[in-house]
């Protein structure tokens, strides 16, 4: 599979470009590789749909921060794109046609010469969904079923809206085209623009007895369980697409996606960062003084690790390997055991007589410790 361009180099942009420039940018590569302007040429078709995919993520906020966080892989699950996913050029047109204006002739883009427009598509809108994952999930991977509420086809009419197949005639304004053509000036020169038939919404044909339980709809309440695998190391606010799972549309057409949104439970013991994960480890004054072996957390359970003689408070041990998958499949991270010494905050009067007796000795003062930080200070002057 080709590799994705950085969506920046895309569109020829710094990573701290404004709207403005983001903006700019594309609407260049829009002209300069228009299908009216290059016929035929497939190359500079894939160019101006890649502009297009670059534009779509940049220009949305909350896309270009997972992207600038995460890349192409935090949008859209495992190496996938947060890209909305274009039909054909023409949606390109219909979806960023506001941007343009009378650049592409009034209303937009709108269609081109070069090729026609078959009857237009209905695409049923999307459904976002959260789910949450401990750490053990987000670590091993899984997969989820999940009981979505959503629009569905109607059985009585299989989704036409039509009492029956008689009921559904070919509309008389655009012939069954679905669209209407006229003819615009722009900077381009005179150019074909494409519409939806004002009289059948672009579907191409009327409907003359509504489907009594749909009421010409095509669509009614409904149900479906489904099976979403998540790959391991996702993380928070990641989200996958699974392509149509969403509503159906009304009257035929194609689903709508379902969005998987991943939330993450907290540990009570481990600490994400990035993908690496952090324990915080207690152990007692005695310990650190002598030494010990102790057990601390993983995903996978509990392993013993060694203390050495000696420990200072802060100290990082690092158990590789112990951490999140990358969700790459660029390794994995590791888990790091910060050491915290602890200090009771009351003792007893026999305790405090120990203490004073240590106090006493050399091993316990840090003005007589070897290497310690007065010594370090001494040799520094």
């Amino acid at each position: 599979m080709a590799t994705k361009r950085d969506y920046y180099e895309v569109l020829g942009v710094s990573k701290s470009a404004t709207k403005d420039e983001l903006k700019k940018a594309y609407r260049k590569l829009a002209i300069q590789y228009h299908p009216d302007k290059n016929p035929g040429d497939k190359a500079a078709e894939e160019k101006f749909k890649e502009a297009a995919e670059a534009y779509e993520v940049l220009s949305d906020d909350e896309k270009r921060r997972k992207y600038d966080q995460f890349g192409h892989a935090g949008l859209g699950g495992a190496g996938g794109s947060g890209f909305s996913g274009f039909g054909d050029i023409n949606d390109i047109f219909e979806h960023f046609g506001d941007i343009f204006g009378s650049a592409f002739g009034g209303s937009g883009f709108g269609g081109f010469s070069s090729r026609g427009r078959s009857q237009q598509v209905r695409k049923g809108s999307n459904l976002r969904v959260k789910v949450h994952l401990n750490l053990q999930e987000v670590v091993q991977g899984v997969e989820k079923k999940l009981k979505v509420k959503k629009k569905v086809a109607c059985s009585t009419c299989n989704g036409s809206g039509a009492a029956n197949a008689q009921a559904v005639q070919t509309c008389t304004t655009c012939k069954g085209t679905g669209y209407v053509v006229q003819v615009v000036n722009s900077i381009l020169g005179r150019m074909q623009q494409q519409s939806p038939c004002p009289t059948c919404g672009g579907e191409g044909k009327t409907i003359t007895q509504k489907c009594t339980t749909c009421y010409g709809e095509g669509i009614v309440d409904g149900e479906e369980t489904i099976s979403v695998k998540i790959p391991a190391g996702v993380g928070e606010g990641m989200q996958m697409n699974v392509a149509g799972k969403g509503n159906a549309p009304r009257r035929g057409g194609v689903n709508g996606d379902l969005i998987v949104v991943i939330t993450e439970e907290k540990h009570p013991n481990l600490q994400r960062d990035g993908n690496d994960l952090i324990y915080e480890l207690p152990i007692s004054f005695p310990d650190a003084v002598m030494g010990a072996t102790v057990e601390v957390p993983t995903v996978e359970g509990a392993v013993k690790i060694k203390i050495d003689e000696g420990t200072q408070p802060g100290k990082v041990l690092r158990l590789r390997g112990k951490g999140i998958p990358d969700v790459n499949g660029y390794g994995r991270g590791d888990l790091l055991v910060h050491i915290q010494v602890f200090v009771p905050k009351n003792i007893t009067k026999d305790e405090r007589k120990i203490l004073e007796k240590l106090q006493e000795s050399e091993s316990f003062n840090p003005k007589f410790a070897k290497n310690g930080f007065f010594d370090r200070m001494k040799d520094f002057f």
